[in-house]
């Protein structure tokens, strides 16, 4: 409840303060997104990330029956960040691309909103897996301690493509 209200917070109060003239400029190429949504659904990314890298953290090490260590809470910070500012861009973006060209799809009663965030959801989900899975592998002290570049690269080697998107469907 923590991180998902921060992320809601924090993306409605960016989106709402640039509601000038730089924020709500359109971005060419986008097919009509503006400004303070990419900058908004960045900073909730930012937002989330910090309150759930410690959860993220234990829960991941719980799972894996290791102990978890208070000095290593904000393991996998960096990544969990990343992984977020993606997520919650591209949420955003495709939830704002949605209201403005199918505007329908909003106006059936909870169907339409159900059903424009799930497929929001689930796009921007597909976007960052590879980084959710390098998250749960430096929070689950996964190999060695090696940059998220060499894991991804030692994934593509070993695994091909696909495998940055092992449990995707379970997640």
């Amino acid at each position: 409840a923590m991180f998902r209200s921060a992320q809601f917070a924090g993306y409605e109060s960016v989106y709402t303060h640039l509601n000038g003239p730089v924020g709500t400029s359109i971005l060419p190429l986008t097919g009509g997104v503006q400004v303070r949504v990419i900058v908004g659904g960045m900073c909730s990314g930012v937002a989330r990330g910090l309150i759930e890298t410690p959860m993220e953290y234990i829960k991941v090490n719980r799972q894996t029956q290791q102990r978890w260590l208070v000095k290593e809470l904000f393991k996998g910070c960096g990544v969990t960040c990343c992984r977020s500012m993606g997520l919650l861009t591209v949420f955003f973006v495709t939830l704002d691309s949605g209201r403005r060209h199918i505007p329908g799809a909003f106006s059936v009663p909870l169907i339409g909103p159900f059903f424009s965030g799930g497929v929001a959801g689930a796009m921007a989900w597909l976007a960052v897996w590879p980084l959710e899975y390098m998250k749960s592998q430096v929070q689950g002290h996964y190999g060695p301690e090696v940059s998220m570049v060499t894991r991804m690269r030692k994934v593509l080697a070993e695994k091909g493509f696909f495998g940055l998107y092992r449990g995707l469907v379970p997640g």
